[in-house]
């Protein structure tokens, strides 16, 4: 019991401290700031896609770093099957790194350098599906800044040096060669680094061997045998502290979860964070299924950009929150097991990890903490412009779009949950990541072939709308209250997305009842203008709520805020009633006119139409009443106002801002 309680305070303090700022805006904003340093650089493009003539199998990276001179010396061996016979092809390497010679099966061959890439010739020509395996000899100052794809940096009021990388999505080639696209994934990568013995030196994987030289360095050797886009592999070096947690995934399996730590920053607080880890890696293993580099390790190495970058098996950030570590470790299952083909496709990457962050806080606070990231996350998708399906992958606010890439992705995977329900959601998920693209790359497609494959239902209107299509819907609806009728009717009108087209998308319309009861009914609204019609409930209709549960994206109005639901004019016991101010900020004043005696009664309910304060109903004679109430226990948002007089009940719509 005392490690269960230990567990929940840990869990809610981490918690707690998301709520400042999402760990989705974070990470777009370190990448955004990285890109933007790619772009200024000098002779800068779009290493994109790389050679089609090779499939990369291998990188290794052996890297000699100094950081008093700021300079690199590279041997990269990068082993490759041809796609096509030739004699050449070439790597994507930036200047003012400088090759200095190439070597294919321990032979110099020939090669040329240009600004952005290296033209390699073969001694001969080789066949389809020939392995070759060539090793760049290589030095340089790579492109840097502080928030570069590499760079020299201190730390700490002593100036501790320290080195990192950041190379999502063109930064790769500013420090070793390589195949510049994520859709070819090597199957194994191993990184060597060598620096003055006060470093130590972080990388992907497990650290196979450390080994002190003559001359006062180390080098660390690490290595890791699951396939790996070139963007993902990574270094970090500094004095750090290693502080370890351990994931147990059965009664006799563990996994090291190790962080690397400025020493500044090693506190109480800063290891309460980092405890949060283990807990994390079991929910989100118990919804995807196991943590992919299980054999390896999970971690974090500190680096001063502003955010997070989801390296593999070791994430690269600035701080600990719970938001922005759920959300990096999302990625280890969305962008690094299964990659986006291209940046195009990118929510696929951090549409994900946005909803995990989701996933996260409902674990921790139950469905009202959930619908309140929800919500965050579907008043930033409602300013975003244009698909969600990137159309320019040459402009870093495009590709890493807050607005747009994180919340509207994140938002397509809510929207898909309510739709398909929890079980076959999460199932699709599972699925998906053990299907044919597992360990590989992905578009949406593959995406949703797994979706419809598990759910058994045809989804083609769902992704055409919601990932190639702009926008989102715009109801307005209002129902008849007439109480002699044996039918409801629900009048649905939508704004065209584009053109005349209307969103195609399953609704929840919740009925409920003067006396409590409810019902929900599913329809589907596929047009611009729709009349949908119920057997109505017995009894007297209190209100009808459109998508109760918020369980899309979308704006909604009910054009009548006023209704008398009794329709008996000539047993009316009132004359009028108003509510103001409205809008308005902590107490709200209702004036009604009672034409004769009556018991009256007020009550406040939220969107979706549960109740949430009343005021004691009271016999009051015929005349003039003003009642002022305080709403100092409410939040902002949109609230109905029900006032009962007798057996009436009459409603307001009321905004608190």
């Amino acid at each position: 019991m005392k490690n269960i309680f230990k567990l929940l305070i840990v869990s809610l303090l981490s918690f707690s401290g998301f709520s400042q700022e999402d760990g989705a805006s974070i990470c777009a904003d370190s990448k955004q700031q990285a890109f933007r340093r790619f772009q200024a650089t000098p002779n800068a493009r779009v290493a994109y896609p790389g050679d089609d003539k090779i499939d990369v199998t291998y990188y290794k990276l052996n890297l000699n770093i100094s950081h008093a001179q700021q300079y690199l010396k590279g041997e990269a061996t990068i082993g490759f099957k041809l796609k096509l016979a030739s004699n050449t092809c070439f790597l994507d390497l930036r200047s003012p790194l400088r090759v200095d010679s190439v070597k294919l099966d321990g032979k110099r061959i020939s090669f040329t350098q240009e600004t952005s890439k290296v033209n390699l010739t073969f001694d001969k020509t080789y066949s389809v599906g020939q392995a070759l395996s060539v090793i760049v000899f290589y030095q340089g100052k790579p492109n840097t800044s502080s928030l570069g794809s590499f760079t020299f940096s201190t730390h700490g009021s002593s100036n501790a040096p320290v080195v990192w990388s950041l190379s999502e999505p063109y930064g790769s080639p500013d420090w070793f060669p390589c195949k510049d696209t994520p859709a070819d994934k090597a199957d194994s990568s191993d990184v060597w680094i060598t620096m003055p013995s006060s470093f130590v030196s972080v990388s992907n994987g497990v650290l196979e061997k450390m080994v002190d030289n003559k001359d006062n360095t180390r080098t660390y050797q690490w290595k890791n045998r699951y396939p790996i886009a070139q963007y993902l592999i990574s270094i970090a070096c500094s004095n750090y502290i290693e502080y370890k947690n351990y994931f147990k995934y059965s009664d006799k399996d563990s996994m090291t979860v190790n962080h690397f730590v400025y020493p500044e920053s090693f506190t109480v607080a800063t290891k309460t964070q980092l405890d949060q880890t283990p807990f994390m890696l079991k929910l989100f293993s118990e919804k995807f299924g196991l943590y992919p580099f299980i054999k390896e390790k999970y971690g974090h190495a500190q680096c001063d950009f502003g955010g997070g970058m989801e390296h593999q098996t070791c994430t690269s950030l600035n701080s600990y929150g719970g938001s922005l570590v759920a959300h990096e470790l999302t990625h280890q299952w969305f962008g690094d097991k299964i990659t986006c083909k291209n940046w195009e496709n990118i929510w696929l990457n951090e549409g994900f990890a946005t909803y995990g962050e989701a996933i996260y806080a409902e674990a921790l606070g139950g469905k009202s903490s959930y619908q309140t990231n929800i919500a965050g996350n579907a008043t930033k998708a409602k300013r975003s412009i244009g698909t969600l399906y990137v159309q320019n992958i040459n402009s870093e606010n495009e590709i890493f779009n807050s607005n747009r890439t994180y919340s509207k992705g994140a938002m397509v995977l809510h929207m898909l949950r309510g739709i398909v329900g929890d079980e076959k959601f999460f199932k699709t998920l599972q699925n998906y990541l053990v299907s044919n693209v597992a360990f590989g790359a992905a578009v949406t497609e593959d995406f949703q072939k797994v979706a419809e494959e598990t759910t058994g239902q045809k989804l083609d209107y769902f992704f055409k709308q919601w990932v190639y299509g702009e926008g989102y819907p715009q109801y307005t609806y209002s129902w008849n209250p007439n109480e002699t009728s044996t039918e409801l009717k629900i009048n649905i009108t939508q704004k065209p997305n584009t053109g005349s087209t209307a969103f195609a998308m399953p609704v929840d319309v919740k009925i409920i009842m003067a006396d409590g009861s409810e019902s929900v009914n599913t329809v589907f609204i596929d047009k611009v203008s729709q009349e949908i019609t119920f057997t109505k409930p017995k009894g007297t209709i209190s209100q009808v709520v459109f998508d109760p549960d918020n369980k899309i994206l979308k704006d909604v109005t009910e054009n009548k805020v006023a209704i008398a639901v009794t329709g008996q004019e000539e047993n009316q016991s009132f004359v009028s009633w108003s509510v103001y101010p409205n809008p308005t900020d902590n107490q709200v004043f209702i004036d009604f006119n009672l034409a004769k005696n009556a018991e009256i009664g007020i009550d406040f309910f939220d969107r979706v139409g549960q109740k949430l304060k009343s005021i004691s109903a009271e016999q009051l004679s015929n005349g003039k009443y003003t009642r002022k109430l305080s709403l100092n226990e409410f939040s902002s948002g949109m609230y109905f106002v029900r006032l009962r007089i007798n057996d009436q009940f009459f409603g307001k719509t009321l905004i608190i801002r």
